[in-house]
């Protein structure tokens, strides 16, 4: 079994040339060319093929591992090593030219994540973190933010594809943002969560998010001093993501749960 360096230095080099193909084909012209859950969940044929090339890639090097991405699923089986992928998180900003877009790739052994990388494939900026082992920024060590008072936190958070559920999220914000310095959504979970990691953002929160959204960044955000939880105890998933440093964690979860942000559709 590799080491989580190793395993690492691995999901690095496929991030890097994954991107490098998203910025390629980005170059040349991007469609949306189908929905998924809705009118406004596109899917690119970029997405397609960065996600094909990480699945070849790690196959050639890593056959007997598998893999969970976004766009063709998988990862069932028992496996040494689970690789969880989002080809292109922020696939809205991509196909705007928005430069908020990247490569998330994590290791997961025995359902635990080792090690992950998260690549903003418009910037070649990159967050990379193992278990245990600390949270970097292109190399440089990482720490959440230092501040104790919520209503000095500036805190991200995104919105689902479905209008009735943006609806819902949008009253979450409208009880939260008076208890806050302010709210920013940029359209990349994973990059929210490393902007937690190096103290861009206080704190973050999402409902709606699946293994590939969360997984790589939620590693670094740990790694770097934040709590990484769902609401009322339960782990971070679908029904919810906070991540935050300590001193904030307690206050923004309890104004989460009292404001439902789990609920709704």
């Amino acid at each position: 079994m590799e080491s989580q360096a190793e395993l690492l230095a691995l999901a690095v080099s496929v991030a890097r040339s994954a991107g490098d193909l998203a910025n390629r084909m980005r170059a040349e012209g991007v469609d949306p060319v189908a929905t998924k859950s809705t009118a406004t969940d596109v899917v690119t044929a970029a997405d397609r093929a960065v996600e094909q090339h990480v699945r070849d890639t790690l196959q050639h090097v890593r056959p007997d591992d598998t893999v969970l991405g976004e766009e063709y699923g998988g990862g069932q089986g028992h496996a040494a090593v689970r690789w969880i992928l989002d080809p292109i998180d922020g696939t809205v900003n991509y196909l705007y030219g928005l430069p908020q877009y990247a490569v998330s790739l994590a290791a997961e052994v025995d359902g635990v994540v080792v090690a992950g990388v998260v690549r903003n494939a418009a910037t070649g900026r990159e967050w990379t973190a193992t278990l245990g082992g600390g949270a970097f920024a292109d190399g440089r060590p990482i720490r959440a933010s230092g501040e104790t008072d919520l209503g000095q936190a500036l805190v991200g958070t995104g919105f689902g594809y479905a209008a009735e559920r943006r609806l819902h999220q949008a009253r979450v914000v409208a009880g939260l943002i008076g208890h806050i310095r302010d709210i920013r959504r940029f359209g990349a979970a994973s990059i929210d969560l490393c902007l937690v990691a190096e103290g861009s953002l206080d704190a973050y929160y999402e409902k709606g998010l699946n293994p590939w959204d969360h997984s790589a960044g939620g590693l670094i955000a740990a790694e770097a001093g934040a709590l990484v939880t769902g609401l009322d105890g339960n782990p971070p998933g679908v029904d919810m993501v906070i991540a935050a440093p300590p001193a904030l964690h307690a206050h923004l979860h309890d104004l989460l749960s009292k404001l439902d942000a789990a609920g709704g559709p």
